[in-house]
């Protein structure tokens, strides 16, 4: 008999998109599921969709619960798993038909306790995008770490990944701060120690404005993400001191995403601006010559020493021929 998965849900004010992403957990190729579904005292009728949903399928949850925010609706649902392997799907994204069936391959394939899929960001009405070369393959910590740090395929988030439950056992996210993904699943990648990554496409992020990842300007959630991203890179460098260079491209990216915020924030923040351009061009010269940092870093690291005007300019030139938020 299939092993027993199970699907957290944390449900806050998405009544829109929440039928498309349920929709998609139902219709899974692999049946063989316990569904959460957490209403984080949705003010809308998230609560009734979900009744509505586990009067239709036994297979469904529903936890009504005070709202305390994703950390803590993403923890509710970890304490009140069965299943041998656990997945976190938010509740305004959803997967492909095979998302579950492609992780529970990768982590038998390769024995793991941990399978890793690639992420479609979808912006908009853009067309998602779809791999054609399809491969997987095993990694140690070490690797993974790398891969991570240079953006390929590997993500600090906590959704497009398949855990073995017993994994959580000593983890939980941070209750009441945002960008809590940051903040632990790299601990669950070492926690792992080698885990399975698949390129294929199978769950669908949609960049939507009003997310809490997608606010506009640097507000106080920003603040989180910088501890966060600072306390990683600084225990996988300690971990892994032949990474340094990867380590410093990543945190040369987390430095433009937080200077393309600072640019468009009112009242301006020249003090934290300074900060942020006096650390990237201390990194720029290792990072611009280090081959597998991204072409688009490398752009932005040119645009900026032309001035900032250019590169805010650049930026804004940039969102529109995309249509990124």
């Amino acid at each position: 008999m299939e092993d027993l998965i199970t699907v957290v849900v944390p449900i806050y004010n998405v009544e829109q998109y929440l039928k498309r992403c349920v929709d998609s957990i139902i219709n899974q190729t692999y049946k063989n599921l316990e569904i959460i579904l957490i209403d984080d005292g949705s003010p809308d009728n998230c609560g009734l969709i979900c009744d509505e949903y586990a009067s239709k399928d036994s297979r469904i949850r529903v936890i009504h619960k005070q709202n305390g925010g994703l950390s803590d609706a993403r923890n509710v649902g970890i304490k009140s798993a069965t299943g041998k392997y656990i997945t976190f799907i938010d509740s305004d994204d959803y997967i492909t038909l095979d998302y579950i069936e492609y992780l529970y391959n990768l982590i038998k394939k390769y024995n793991v306790k941990l399978s890793i899929c690639s992420v479609n960001i979808v912006w908009g009405e853009a067309k998602p995008d779809e791999n054609t070369n399809l491969k997987d393959e095993l990694l140690d910590t070490k690797s993974a770490y790398e891969n991570l740090l240079f953006h390929k395929g590997i993500d600090v988030c906590a959704p497009a990944k398949l855990y073995l439950t017993e994994l959580w056992q000593n983890f939980e996210f941070p209750k009441g701060k945002v960008y809590e993904d940051t903040a632990v699943i790299y601990k669950l990648l070492e926690s792992a120690n080698s885990v399975s990554f698949g390129n294929k496409k199978c769950y669908y992020y949609i960049a939507r404005v009003g997310s809490i990842s997608k606010q506009p300007g640097f507000n106080k959630n920003e603040e989180y993400y910088i501890k966060h991203t600072k306390q990683m890179l600084t225990d996988i460098k300690t971990k892994y001191p032949e990474l340094s260079t990867a380590v410093n491209r990543y945190q040369v990216y987390a430095d433009f995403r937080i200077l393309r915020m600072l640019i468009f924030t009112k009242p301006k923040n020249k003090q934290m601006e300074k900060e942020i351009i006096k650390e990237i061009k201390e990194n720029q010269k290792e990072v611009f010559l280090c081959s597998q940092t991204p072409k688009r870093d490398k752009m932005a690291i040119i645009l900026l020493n032309m001035g900032l005007p250019i590169f805010k300019f650049s930026w804004i030139l940039y969102k529109k021929l995309t249509g990124r938020t």
